[in-house]
């Protein structure tokens, strides 16, 4: 109960602050008092500010705009101790002035814990649409890992379906070379959906790269992929695997002696399937699986074998 309570407070406070016209124009009416001027050395980046990549075009863009008429909305901060703040908004800002040449920056102080200040960082970028689909998606594994947040939990701090957080955290499950094309740009955040289980997910970022391939394209070519696939089926009663796949049923198949196939599908999830021919076998696998983690069932009791034998 004193969890739930903190998390409704904690909803309630994020939402009254940030309501429907962003983090900084809040607090400014919300800090007035606080705001002022200090050195530019006194603050420092947050490290767990999900935005990593900064456009050094905007940037240069920013800073000849900083040259000529200063830095009009100030940095929202944190104080970490004497003449130490740390920017939970406006990194680029900040940015920006060090390269302008700035001896001080505005600022505005709040009062706010780690996982808040994760939280709004969070919700400023995605309000803004600043973050790529992969920074979203490492900001809402902080919240998950650091601070124990559910999926409904980070849903509801950043005002986005539950749904939605869900599809962005399979991003980070993509293979590198993937990734690579998300942060350069070349592939949005509708392409790395389709993306997301598929076998041969790097060949068709190349390709969707290389013939400049739009989100609808993409989903043609994962149906027709998809269409051939059955076809093969249904004409060899074998479906074409991706090699991992091929050389995970190996080492299954050889660590338990008994054949295991592995069906993946495209949304990430598949079925696993182990082949028995006597009870004597299904008896040993159990008791290899028993011999691990403890097996349990819906009530948290120990779950024995339930084998019936005629």
């Amino acid at each position: 109960m004193a969890d739930e309570a903190q998390r409704s407070r904690l909803g309630r406070g994020l939402a009254s602050l940030m309501g429907d016209v962003g983090i900084e124009t809040q607090a400014v009416e919300r800090g007035a008092r606080s705001q002022r001027k200090v050195p530019i050395e006194f603050v420092r980046a947050n490290p767990r500010n999900p935005r990593k990549l900064f456009s050094d075009a905007e940037l240069v863009e920013l800073t000849d705009s900083i040259r000529e008429r200063g830095i009009i909305q100030p940095i929202v901060v944190r104080s970490r101790s004497a003449d130490n703040y740390e920017i939970i908004a406006g990194e680029r800002r900040w940015r920006a002035a060090q390269r302008a040449g700035l001896h001080e920056v505005p600022i505005i102080v709040l009062d706010v814990s780690d996982a808040e200040a994760l939280e709004l960082a969070i919700i400023e970028n995605v309000q803004r649409a600043d973050l790529n689909p992969l920074e979203e998606a490492n900001g809402y594994q902080q919240l998950a890992d650091e601070f124990k947040h559910s999926q409904e939990d980070i849903a509801k701090i950043v005002g986005k379906s539950r749904s939605h957080v869900a599809n962005t955290l399979r991003l980070l499950h993509l293979p590198e070379r993937v990734k690579a094309y998300i942060n350069a740009g070349k592939l949005t955040a509708g392409h790395a959906r389709m993306l997301v289980g598929q076998p041969n997910a790097e060949e068709f970022a190349d390709q969707i790269v290389n013939q400049g391939l739009n989100v609808r394209q993409v989903e043609a070519m994962a149906r027709k992929s998809g269409k051939q696939q059955a076809t093969t089926v249904r004409r060899t009663g074998q479906m074409g695997k991706d090699a991992d796949i091929e050389a995970l049923e190996n080492r299954l198949t050889n660590a338990l002696g008994l054949l295991v196939t592995i069906d993946h599908r495209a949304n990430g999830g598949g079925v696993l399937q182990v082949r028995y021919r006597t009870l004597e076998q299904l008896d040993d696998v159990i008791q290899r699986l028993e011999s691990g983690p403890q097996l349990r069932d819906d009530n948290g009791e120990s779950a024995g074998p339930r084998i019936r034998r005629t």
